[in-house]
């Protein structure tokens, strides 16, 4: 196998990978570097964990060190690498820092989470290479801090994880502000069709470098599943640490937020060192709890798949799947944590009654079953789980095939007991004396004539006072008094003129005389 000497890379690289204890090329290195120093677009298909980034981040170093920009472009972006998550971002960006530590090139990561403003201000004093998330690029585009005219180097990296999550529309956004003329780079560890038609819209004749068969894991990681129920998954899992004492760091993988904590809870009571990183924690939370566990000042490290994208860790030995991951993929990158560069590693799995389908899916894709650990202190739990669930199940299976045969002897059954029915038997000279017709002749009710109905009696008149109605119980009389005497109105108030109505008010005159009106 080449050594990085025999590939053509200049000194201050070479010195750079020498300072980092890099002497021999990982397979993607070796067959991606040659082809991109040529400049030529690459579809690379490789896991996480097989030096991918080392891959296109030294030609992209030494290309543009070797072509500098012109006087008028210096303070424009010329290579752009776009990731899913901000961790992978942060971990390219300090790889850019580390192999290019002897040359003048300027980098910058930007991300959501954060203020924008040190971000803007660096790149107002210019950056040769920006690593982004998809949202935060394009708030910068829209507010005009970030040009991409001059771009020259396109790297899209994890694609399939760029559609699990939802940006691929954003990435589409990105690649329309991007020339027609520049060098392209693709890399998934997966290559489902949504990729690849992406992929052919984004490169130009591209020369493409698998490294392992899609949706395949690494063969140096150990593969083991635990039947558990889900109430006995957090004893299992302090059973495994205990059991396990030379595991020095492990990584749990969780589907949900909410399920990290817990996780994280259930450990800390158990004397455990334990931390949590998801997309509720802020990311100066999430860097310091990276940050311990690589210094192993934590033991146990609980991560949703989103947050877990771009943990780069040497030496990481183990990897717990606590739940398994409804996206079969997503197997694949969890483990991809462990057992990276060739090294060897090993991934427990646990799986609750629930889960059967997912892994039934997860074996499916890479290929080969994943043997069942039968020695463990909650086996018997799980197997009472599963036959409680298969159950119902298995009886209602069972009634449907059952049911047509029950329904046949069942109706059988019924005919056999049904007593016949018994026949009116009529005199014989009834019988005789009916005419063959109208014994034929069925019987047909008389029709019923309308009848009006009839008037109502005539009330008779009520009883007068004293007397009362037959059946009723008449209610007394009143009496009214008759008045006595003459009856006599009321005086007249005397109306009393006052002194205005006296004095000023001029008294009306008619303006004609009855004799003039004839």
């Amino acid at each position: 196998m080449k050594t990085f000497d025999q590939m053509g890379l200049i000194d201050p690289l070479l010195k750079a990978l020498q300072h980092e204890g890099y002497t021999t090329p990982t397979p993607i290195q070796a067959q991606a570097i040659p082809h991109l120093l040529e400049g030529r677009d690459l579809l690379g298909c490789a896991q996480t964990g097989t030096g991918k980034t080392a891959a296109f981040s030294l030609p992209i170093l030494q290309y543009l060190h070797q072509q500098p920009a012109k006087a008028s472009h210096k303070k424009q972006i010329r290579a752009l690498i776009l990731t899913p998550t901000r961790e992978l971002a942060i971990q390219i960006e300090e790889s850019l820092r580390a192999y290019g530590r002897n040359l003048p090139l300027q980098h910058l990561v930007i991300f959501g989470g954060v203020g924008q403003q040190p971000q803007v201000n660096a790149l107002q004093r210019g950056v040769d290479i920006l690593v982004a998330t998809p949202g935060r690029l394009l708030d910068l585009m829209q507010q005009g801090f970030v040009s991409l005219h001059q771009l020259e180097v396109f790297v899209l990296d994890e694609a399939d994880r760029m559609l699990d999550m939802g940006f691929i529309h954003d990435v589409k956004r990105v690649i329309t502000k991007l020339p027609e003329k520049r060098q392209s780079l693709f890399f998934s560890a997966t290559m489902p069709p949504d990729i690849q038609a992406l992929a052919n819209t984004i490169l130009t004749n591209p020369v493409k470098v698998e490294v392992t068969p899609a949706s395949s894991t690494a063969d140096t990681i150990e593969q083991f599943i635990y039947n558990v129920s889900k109430k006995d998954k957090p004893a299992l899992l302090q059973h495994l640490l205990k059991q396990h004492a030379e595991i020095k760091s492990v990584l749990v993988f969780t589907r949900t937020k909410h399920g990290a904590d817990r996780v994280v809870k259930d450990l800390m009571r158990a004397g455990e060192t334990a931390a949590a990183i998801h997309g509720n924690k802020s990311q100066n939370a999430r860097q310091l709890a990276l940050q311990n566990f690589k210094k192993g000042v934590i033991r146990v490290l609980v991560a949703t798949d989103i947050a877990a994208r771009g943990i780069d860790i040497d030496d990481l030995g183990h990897v717990i799947n606590f739940e398994l991951p409804n996206i079969p993929e997503s197997y694949v990158h969890r483990i991809g944590r462990t057992g990276r560069a060739g090294a060897s590693g090993v991934a427990f799995s646990f799986c609750e009654a629930e889960e059967r389908a997912y892994l039934k899916d997860i074996q499916k894709l890479i290929g080969k079953q994943i043997p069942v650990v039968q020695d463990h202190p909650f086996v018997g739990n799980a197997n009472a789980v599963h036959v409680k669930a298969e159950q119902p199940r298995q009886q209602h299976q069972q009634r449907r095939q059952q049911q047509p045969a029950r329904n046949q002897q069942q109706g059988q059954r019924q005919q056999q007991q049904r007593p016949p029915r018994p026949q009116q038997q009529q005199p014989a000279a009834a019988q005789q004396e009916k005419p063959v017709a109208a014994q034929q002749a069925p019987v047909q009710k008389p029709k019923q004539q309308h009848q009006r109905p009839q008037p109502r009696p005539a009330q008779q008149p009520m009883a007068g006072n004293g007397q009362a109605q037959q059946g009723h119980a008449q209610p007394p009389a009143r009496k009214f008094k008759k008045p006595t005497g003459a009856l006599t109105m009321p005086p007249k108030k005397e109306v009393v003129k006052d002194d205005f109505n006296s004095k000023h008010v001029a008294p009306v005159t008619p303006l004609f005389n009855d004799d003039d009106r004839w």
